[in-house]
């Protein structure tokens, strides 16, 4: 911990807090983090390496990046990428996959559908058991409101996930970090200064529900509003929930 900057020390603690709670790393369990070279993914990378060194469980970290024909001039380059992971003493994996069509065209969905489906190929490769993303608190509570507000659904981002029967589980192990902590991590850190940027990052319908918490977190002075969001999906209160859909009898 003490060779740890403070924002590395507080985004320890709530990954320790995180693992904790949702049991997110289990003993003999092998890791494949998923590693984009943006801030988030290279935050969790360092530190869960930093966790492998003390925790009382034994694990195994693997580092993937999947690249694909459709990306920004700013993504970070392999041989970035390749100092970085061999620095930290981590196997890792390259992978290739298309996602445009005939006409140079693709949807987030599908570009996001591919790349997961590398990372489980490349999981399934190393016999990992277990899939790390770097989506933190910020990801997970504005995913939640564009899914209420533009989906018509309550669902969000799970911390711990289990898929095909159990075979694959992927974690969130920064679940509880604000994207603020990782920004800070990365500038103390000195991370690569290519951040490997998704062309579809500017959704201006993610923006609004970004602006609309920060608002939001201006005007309630103290109270934690991604806080209070988070928490919301653990407190439902089925006995006041008994809408039918529009047009059900």
């Amino acid at each position: 911990m003490r060779d740890l900057t403070p924002a590395g020390r507080a985004i320890n603690t709530k990954i320790g807090k995180a693992i904790h709670d949702y049991s997110l790393i289990e003993d003999g369990d092998k890791i494949l983090v998923a590693v984009s070279g943006g801030k988030d993914s290279l935050t969790l990378l360092h530190l869960l390496k930093k966790i492998q060194s003390w925790a009382p469980v034994k694990f195994e970290l693997f580092a993937a990046h999947i690249s694909t024909d459709f990306h920004c001039g700013g993504c970070v380059h392999n041989n970035v990428l390749t100092s970085v992971f061999t620095g930290l003493g981590i196997e890792y994996r390259f992978k290739d996959v298309k996602v445009l069509d005939e006409r140079g065209n693709t949807t987030c969905f599908w570009c996001s559908w591919n790349k997961r489906k590398a990372l489980f190929e490349i999981a399934d490769e190393l016999g990992c058991n277990k899939v790390a993303l770097g989506h933190h608190k910020d990801d997970i509570v504005e995913t939640m409101l564009m899914n209420l507000i533009y989906n018509g659904e309550i669902s969000a981002m799970n911390p711990r996930q289990e898929l095909f029967k159990g075979k694959i589980t992927l974690i969130r192990p920064l679940c509880y970090v604000e994207e603020d902590l990782t920004r800070k991590f990365s500038k103390e850190s000195a991370f690569p200064e290519q951040l490997c940027k998704c062309p579809f990052g500017q959704d201006s319908r993610r923006k609004f529900i970004k602006d609309f918490i920060a608002q939001a977190s201006k005007v309630s002075g103290k109270m934690d509003i991604k806080t209070n969001i988070f928490r919301s999906m653990a407190r439902i209160k089925a006995e006041y929930i008994d809408v039918k859909e529009e047009g059900q009898s």
